[in-house]
C-alpha cells in the first residue's frame, strides 16, 4: 500500500515538473520518435562533409568513406562503443604500409576523431543525445613521440648546392629553400605568399598556412631583398609547381 502511494506521489511530482517546464507527455514521445529515426551513415556523411572545412574533409574524408563501407545502411544511433573499437582495430590492421608507418596507430586515432566529428554534428542536429554519443566513450590510441628530426647542416648544404646547380629554375628552387629554412613554413605557406604580404621595413612576411593559420614571420634582410626582386622580375609571385617541391625532397 505504501509502495503504491509513493509511486503515485512520484508521478504527481513528475507531472507538476513537466507542467512547469511547459512539456507534455506527447512532446516526450515525439522527441523519442524523432531520435529513433536518425539517418543512416550513407545519408548523413555527405551532409557533414559538405558542412565542414576543406581541411577537415581532407583529414577525415577517407575514414568517413570507410565508415560508410562498413555501416552505410545502419543508423547513427545503432553502433556501440565496442563496435567502434572493432572498426578502429580493423582500420589499424588494414592501413597502407608506408616507410613512416607506426603500426596503424595514427589510422585508428584518425578514425575515432572522424567519428567524433560526425557525432558532434549529429548531436547538434538533434539526431542523438549528447549522453548517447558512442564515439566519446572510445579512447583514442596514445600518440607516440614524433620521429621527425631536423635536417643536418651537411645534408642541407648538399640540398642547396644541388638545387642551385640543377633543375629548370635554380634561382626559384634556391629561393624556396631559403624561405623554408628561415621560416619553417609549410608548402601551402609558400604557395599562398603574395607581394602584398611583404613588409620590408620590419623584415616580416605574412604566412597563411594549414588550418587557416595566419602569422607574421621575421626574415633576414637578404631573403626579403630576394623575395622583392623575384616579385619585381615576374610582376607577381610565380606559384612554384609540385615538381619544384619534389625536386627538393630529401630522399
Amino acid at each position: 500500500m505504501s509502495q503504491s502511494t509513493a509511486g503515485s506521489a512520484e508521478l504527481d511530482a513528475a507531472r507538476l515538473l513537466l507542467a512547469r517546464m511547459g512539456i507534455s507527455a506527447a512532446d516526450l514521445i515525439e522527441a523519442s520518435a524523432k531520435r529513433s529515426l536518425a539517418p543512416t551513415f550513407a545519408e548523413y556523411v555527405p551532409v557533414v562533409a559538405a558542412a565542414v572545412s576543406a581541411g577537415t574533409r581532407r583529414a577525415y574524408g577517407s575514414y568517413w568513406k570507410r565508415v560508410v563501407e562498413h555501416w552505410g545502411q545502419r543508423r547513427l544511433n545503432e553502433p556501440t562503443p565496442s563496435e567502434i573499437e572493432r572498426l578502429a582495430e580493423y582500420v589499424k590492421t588494414h592501413v597502407v604500409a608506408r616507410r613512416n608507418a607506426r603500426a596503424g596507430r595514427s589510422a585508428a586515432e584518425h578514425l575515432v576523431a572522424a567519428l567524433r566529428c560526425l557525432y558532434r554534428r549529429a548531436v547538434a542536429d538533434g539526431f542523438i543525445a549528447a549522453s548517447d554519443n558512442p564515439a566519446l566513450k572510445v579512447a583514442k590510441p596514445r600518440r607516440l613521440p614524433s620521429t621527425r628530426r631536423a635536417v643536418a647542416d651537411v645534408r642541407l648544404a648538399e640540398i642547396n648546392a644541388v638545387a642551385a646547380s640543377t633543375g629548370d629554375d635554380p634561382a626559384l628552387d634556391s629561393l624556396l629553400l631559403r624561405l623554408h629554412t628561415e621560416t619553417a613554413c609549410r608548402r601551402g605557406g609558400a604557395l599562398a605568399l603574395r607581394p602584398v604580404d611583404l613588409d620590408p621595413d620590419q623584415c616580416l612576411i605574412l604566412l597563411r598556412e594549414k588550418g587557416d593559420t595566419v602569422r607574421w614571420q621575421p626574415v633576414s634582410p637578404t631573403l626579403m631583398r630576394y623575395l622583392q626582386r623575384h616579385a619585381e622580375r615576374l610582376g607577381l609571385f610565380r606559384r612554384p609547381s609540385a615538381e619544384a617541391f619534389s625536386r627538393m625532397a630529401v630522399p
